[in-house]
């Protein structure tokens, strides 16, 4: 284990929630200014997802993508970017026709979903590696796709982020490393709490954790009011963490935080419990990041 402990900061999401935050970040300009801030709160990683600027909605939006990343590289910040694939994944059957999406419904095939990796080679991006009931909403992951996407990612040089939602998704990434299709150290991120998903306790963490390859890194997160608790839980078992609006809103009870703020808690977390936060160098070597291939 090493003393060393990633923060990354998912900055903005693709929940409804938003609305009820206080300058929650939506515009290309407001979630590139929140990577900063994040940065200079300790984040090594920012997890970026965007937004329509006019709605708030979630969107895939390449041009989107291309502004927040042109001004956090503009700024000559040395955070590390990790961009979601996950706009595309999501299925509502229709009322009338469960055959067909209703509304919500958004999917989308490899090449779409990988369309602003490709063009911008981030450092990272995320990879869910299986299918999971996300509340309201079913996230698709057709192990066919999951498996054209993990090679094109491996091809262009951005490391993967494994999303990790249930146990079963484990054994899968598991499959992509040993298959090949996901190379060098792999880099996992167990997400808990997500409704009818794996719920957020210990023993889930731990069960999760057990299942890991024996030289992976690894991240954990829980959504909402448990944020903190499994910042710490993840530190004491050797994990890395991640904070940020996408995942919980609050601060405490009535008290609606910001994405800094949750950063600057999780590293006193880290070193109170006797670890230190690693800057994005520190990250970039723990991980073992490739260099993308450009373009």
């Amino acid at each position: 284990m090493t003393d060393k402990v990633i923060i990354t900061c998912a900055i903005t999401g693709g929940h409804g929630n938003f609305a009820k935050v206080p300058d929650f970040p939506i515009t290309p300009e407001q979630i590139a200014r929140d990577c900063l801030r994040a940065r200079a709160a300790g984040a090594a990683i920012v997890h970026i997802h965007v937004r329509n600027p006019q709605t708030g909605q979630h969107s895939g939006d390449l041009e989107l993508f291309r502004e927040v990343v042109k001004r956090v590289r503009d700024s000559g910040s040395d955070v590390l970017i990790n961009l979601t694939t996950g706009w595309g994944g999501r299925y509502v059957p229709g009322a009338d026709n469960p055959q067909i999406g209703g509304p919500g419904t958004n999917l989308a095939n490899p090449e779409r979903r990988l369309l602003h990796i490709v063009d911008l080679r981030p450092s990272i991006c995320t990879l869910d590696v299986g299918t999971v009931n996300f509340g309201e909403q079913i996230f698709v992951g057709f192990p066919p796709h999951i498996r054209e996407m993990a090679a094109k990612i491996r091809d262009i040089g951005v490391t993967p982020e494994l999303e990790c939602f249930e146990l079963g998704h484990i054994a899968q990434a598991r499959a992509l490393i040993d298959s090949g299709l996901v190379i060098g150290t792999p880099l996992f991120q167990l997400c808990l709490g997500i409704p009818n998903a794996a719920p957020a306790t210990p023993e889930t963490l731990m069960a999760m954790r057990a299942m890991l390859p024996p030289n992976a890194n690894w991240a954990a997160f829980a959504i909402g009011r448990q944020c903190f608790d499994f910042a710490a839980l993840s530190t004491l078992l050797g994990g890395h963490v991640r904070v940020g609006l996408e995942d919980n809103l609050y601060m405490s009870p009535g008290e609606f935080a910001t994405n800094e703020k949750l950063v600057a808690k999780a590293a006193d977390i880290v070193e109170t419990l006797g670890r230190s936060v690693a800057t994005p160098a520190e990250a970039a070597r723990i991980i073992g990041l490739r260099e993308p291939v450009i373009a």
